[in-house]
């Protein structure tokens, strides 16, 4: 299952790129998100480790994820390495000035377990999945607006 939505920002990256980083601003615009903290020293990078609990509708994720893609004011991508309740995950999370502001593109790719009945429960969840980046990406709008 993918999702990619993009949402302008009436914000320049340089203030939007905290919300990516910072545990505490992610926490106040990523609602399904219930921890989002670095397990390792590393606080910046390609590298940097991150642990996750995330609750989606009925299932409830912990995932270990690594930071693939880090370009500061720009792009963070991340890339599950291990965890419960999903078989892969990825996302990217990308800030691109624009006249007026900033358009912020959030991308993931889930891979459910189960095989073909995993295949089935992602199509129906595609809709879930949509209606919850509309979510936060107008939350994270709302918080840098304001």
């Amino acid at each position: 299952m993918k999702v990619q939505k993009a949402i302008e920002i009436r914000a320049r990256p340089t203030k939007i790129w905290p919300y990516f980083v910072e545990p505490e601003k992610v926490l106040q615009w990523y609602s399904t998100f219930k921890k989002f903290e670095y397990t390792g020293r590393k606080r910046t990078g390609v590298g940097t480790t991150l642990y996750v609990e995330e609750q989606s509708g009925p299932s409830q994720m912990k995932i270990h994820y690594k930071v693939t893609a880090w370009k500061k004011n720009e792009k963070v991508a991340l890339q599950m390495v291990s965890g419960s309740g999903v078989k892969s995950y990825r996302q990217a999370w990308t800030l691109k000035p624009t006249r007026s502001g900033t358009r912020f593109t959030f991308f993931e790719e889930v891979e459910l377990p189960l095989g073909i009945l995993g295949k089935l429960i992602g199509l129906i969840a595609q809709g879930m999945s949509e209606s919850t980046v509309d979510s936060i990406q107008l939350k994270l709008k709302s918080l840098v607006e304001a």
